[in-house]
C-alpha cells in the first residue's frame, strides 16, 4: 500500500503538471514561427520600420508583435515581466491561458491581465484597480480584468494591450514577433525569406513552434527525471516486498501444504490456491494504495504546488501508468507465490505430516 501510494501520488502529480504545461503551450504559442531581434535597437527592440518590412515579406501571412520589459513593483522582490501584446476584448482566451472569467474594465481604467503569481505576491485579484510604475502612466488606473496561467515566470507577469501600452509610453518598438505563415510555407523557408529580405535580421533568432514545444517539454522531463527515478524505486521496493511476503508465507505454511497433499490435493492445486490468495490480497493492497496516492496527489496539485510555485494546474489521471503499475505488482506477486509454493511443497507429504505431529 505504501509503495503504490507513493508511486501513484508522484505519477499523478507529474502527469497533471506535464499535461497542464502542454495545454498552456497550446495557448501561448498560437503562431507557427517566433523571432527575437537583439541587434537593431539599443535594447534589442524591433523599430517600426522593421515591423512594416516584416509584414511585407511574401511568405508571411500575419505578424503579431510583443513588447517585453521588466517592471519593479516591490524593491524587496525580483522585478516582474510587463508584456504588451495585442489583446482583443472578446478573444483574450485566444492569447492567454485565462483562469476564470474575463471582466470588463470600468470607464477610464486600462484592462490588464496578471499571472497567478501576481495574485499571491501582490494581491492583484480580478476586479481590483491598481497602480503600476510604467513610464508615462502617472495617474493611470489599471483594472485587473483576469488572471492567466504562466509557467515561464515564477515571479509574476502583467499583460497589457499593445495599443494601451503605446498610448501611455509612446514606445513604438517591440521585442518579439509571432509569425503566421502562408499555406505551403515551412518555418525554415519563411526564416530564410525574412533574412534575405531584411538585412537587419541577420542576427535574429527564429524558432518554430514545434521546436519550442519540444524544448519546453524536454526541459520539463529533465527537471522531473529524479521524480521518475523515485517512482521506479518505489515500484521496485513494492515488488521486493510482495515477493518476500508470499515467499515467506509459503515457507511458513509448508506443514499445511503437506497435510493437504496427504489428503490428496496436488501441488498444482496448492499453487493455484496460493496464487488466488495472493492475487486477491495484492489487488486489495493496490486498490488502497492508488486511493491513498490519489488523495495525496490532490493535496499536492491543489494545495502544495500553488503555495510553493504560485501557479495552478489541472488534475489529470495517468490511467496507463497506474494500470501498468498495478498489473506488474499483481503478476510478480502471483509468480512469487507460485514459485514459493512449489518449493514449499517439494518435500514428501508423509514427512511434512510427521513434522506437524
Amino acid at each position: 500500500v505504501a509503495s503504490v501510494a507513493l508511486a501513484s501520488a508522484m505519477a499523478i502529480m507529474v502527469h497533471s503538471f506535464r499535461d497542464s504545461v502542454d495545454q498552456w503551450l497550446d495557448a501561448v504559442l498560437p503562431a507557427e514561427l517566433y523571432l527575437r531581434v537583439r541587434s537593431p535597437g539599443a535594447d534589442g527592440s524591433i523599430p517600426p520600420a522593421l515591423q512594416e518590412r516584416l509584414r511585407a515579406v511574401p511568405e508571411v501571412a500575419r505578424v503579431e508583435f510583443l513588447r517585453a520589459r521588466e517592471l519593479a513593483i516591490d524593491p524587496s522582490r525580483p522585478p516582474v515581466a510587463l508584456l504588451a501584446r495585442p489583446i482583443e476584448r472578446d478573444r483574450a482566451h485566444d492569447r492567454l491561458a485565462l483562469v476564470g472569467a474575463r471582466l470588463d474594465a470600468p470607464p477610464g481604467a486600462i484592462a490588464i491581465f496578471v499571472s497567478e503569481a501576481m495574485v499571491d505576491l501582490y494581491a492583484m485579484r480580478p476586479g481590483r484597480t491598481v497602480a503600476l510604475p510604467i513610464a508615462g502612466a502617472a495617474g493611470a488606473r489599471f483594472f485587473v480584468a483576469g488572471v492567466w496561467r504562466d509557467y515561464a515566470r515564477q515571479h509574476g507577469a502583467v499583460v497589457i494591450g499593445l495599443d494601451d501600452y503605446r498610448a501611455l509610453t509612446a514606445d513604438e518598438t517591440v521585442s518579439n514577433a509571432a509569425v503566421w505563415l502562408r499555406p505551403g510555407t515551412t518555418p525554415a523557408q519563411a526564416s530564410a525569406a525574412m533574412r534575405a529580405a531584411i538585412p537587419g535580421l541577420a542576427n535574429a533568432e527564429f524558432t518554430a513552434t514545434d521546436e519550442l514545444r519540444r524544448i519546453s517539454l524536454r526541459i520539463f522531463d529533465r527537471s522531473f527525471a529524479l521524480t521518475y527515478v523515485l517512482e521506479a524505486i518505489a515500484i521496485v521496493v513494492g515488488l521486493f516486498g510482495v515477493t518476500a511476503t508470499y515467499a515467506g508465507e509459503a515457507l511458513a505454511r509448508a506443514r499445511e501444504f503437506g497435510m493437504l497433499r496427504h489428503l490428496g490435493v496436488t501441488r498444482a492445486q496448492i499453487a493455484r490456491m496460493l496464487a488466488a490468495e495472493s492475487a486477491l490480497l495484492i489487488g486489495a493492497g493496490v486498490g488502497w494504495g492508488i486511493a491513498v496516492g490519489a488523495a495525496i496527489a490532490v493535496v499536492l496539485v491543489h494545495r502544495v504546488n500553488p503555495q510553493s510555485f504560485h501557479w495552478t494546474m489541472d488534475i489529470a489521471w495517468p490511467g496507463t501508468i497506474l494500470t501498468a503499475t498495478a498489473a506488474s505488482l499483481a503478476v510478480c506477486g502471483v509468480l512469487a507465490a507460485v514459485i514459493a509454493s512449489r518449493s514449499a511443497t517439494g518435500a514428501a507429504p508423509v514427512r511434512a505430516v510427521r513434522e506437524d505431529w
